[in-house]
């Protein structure tokens, strides 16, 4: 039970029987990670079409650039890591 939380945070709940709180999670969690990647999948688009990587500096350096150009990335994929933390800790607790 606690293994299927950590591969996708709301699959413990579900386990435990525990349908909305298992379901808010899912939605929640994918919401979270789905914005951060199309926001980064939008930035890197334009960012590709003038930089050219030619390694895994020049990568690490469209990543920063990527990040400064758009904060919000990591205020979503921190509510994403919180809320995978807290579902993988409840899915811990025993069901009541």
């Amino acid at each position: 039970m606690l293994l299927s939380a950590f591969v996708l945070p709301g699959i413990g709940q579900l386990y435990k029987g525990e349908k909305v709180k298992g379901a808010i999670f899912l939605v929640l969690v994918n919401i979270f990670l789905l914005a951060s990647l199309f926001i980064v999948m939008k930035k890197m688009g334009s960012f590709l079409v003038t930089a050219r990587i030619s390694g895994p500096q020049e990568a690490l350096n469209l990543l920063d650039a990527i990040t400064k150009s758009s904060p919000e990335i990591g205020w979503l994929l921190s509510g994403f890591t919180l809320l995978w933390g807290v579902a993988v800790v409840d899915a811990a607790k025993p069901a009541r």
